[in-house]
């Protein structure tokens, strides 16, 4: 692949991961590691932990997900994150914009 795609293909991923990790919260709440796998698994996402913590922090900040630290019987306590009421309403509201943008993407260049 050409320098220019693999840079694009970047740049997408980091436009729609906050929109996965925010889907994925709607479901349930996760574990840090519990994300990391899941997400880790969507064709074309490449998460690891060195990408979701430092967003996951800033999701936090933005008002969007919530913490809670659980004590595991297999290591140390795990952090524990859920989607607040302001989190949902992001979602929705960026589900939208992405269903307009795919829309109006796809009718670009179309002849009428």
């Amino acid at each position: 692949m050409s320098d220019f795609f693999d840079n694009w293909v970047v740049q997408m991923r980091k436009g729609v991961l906050e929109l996965c990790i925010l889907r994925t919260l709607s479901i349930r709440e996760r574990y840090g590691y519990e994300l990391v796998k899941e997400l880790s698994q969507v064709p074309g996402m490449g998460l690891t932990e060195g990408t979701l913590y430092p967003l996951m922090s800033r999701l936090r900040l933005a008002g969007l997900v919530s913490t809670r630290l659980e004590e595991s019987s297999s290591g140390p306590a795990r952090k524990y994150y859920s989607l607040t009421s302001e989190g949902l309403r992001t979602l929705e509201t960026m589900n939208v914009f992405l269903e307009t943008l795919q829309h109006s993407t796809q009718q670009v260049g179309v002849r009428s």
